[in-house]
């Protein structure tokens, strides 16, 4: 199964320097029977882009968990083993919770904010629980965000973009115990 985990550039350093994302259990989005149900209309790629969508949502609640981190959104796309996959209906639709943490192999992609996206995304990480909460302004900072497409990343990227990210991640890149990029 294709799943779609939230992320940050400090989650993305870490996966680089250490060949995983975890620890277990990981909250992730995927297309689901319960979001197939729901989205009748919409084909496969579709589907895949609202659960993309909705994990880099899930990023900017990270981001405005971690203040420190760089202010841009990231979702790794993986595959998994279904059996590794349980849906969490309670939380969303397209809500999964992934048993396992996710191997370098089955990284597919990486999809991280561009630097001109950077003041719409500081704005909806400040807002973004206010508009989990109803604030109709907040909300409104978080839809603004959603006008930024996300950068698609192969994983042999990677390391290239935490080189353009090196300032904004720190000294170490971000990861526990990641030398300094180059």
């Amino acid at each position: 199964m294709r799943i779609y985990l939230p992320a940050t550039m400090r989650t993305v350093a870490s996966f680089v320097a250490e060949g995983e994302v975890g620890p277990a259990p990981l909250t992730c989005f995927a297309v689901t029977p319960g979001m197939r149900e729901w989205y009748t209309e919409g084909d496969a790629e579709e589907l895949e882009y609202v659960a993309m969508t909705l994990a880099a949502q899930a990023s900017l609640r990270l981001l405005a968990a971690d203040p420190t981190a760089p202010r841009r959104r990231a979702v790794v796309a993986a595959d998994v083993p279904d059996t590794l996959v349980t849906p969490l209906t309670h939380l969303d639709r397209a809500a999964v919770r992934v048993e396992a943490p996710v191997a370098r192999r089955q990284v597919a992609s990486v999809h991280v904010d561009d630097a001109a996206a950077e003041g719409d995304v500081v704005r909806a990480a400040d807002a973004v629980l206010a508009a989990d909460l109803g604030d109709d302004a907040a909300q409104l900072s978080v839809d603004d965000v959603q006008g930024h497409e996300l950068a698609w990343f192969a994983v042999q990227e990677l390391t290239g973009l935490l080189a353009d990210t090196a300032a904004e991640l720190g000294a170490d890149g971000g990861a526990p115990g990641a030398p300094p990029p180059t």
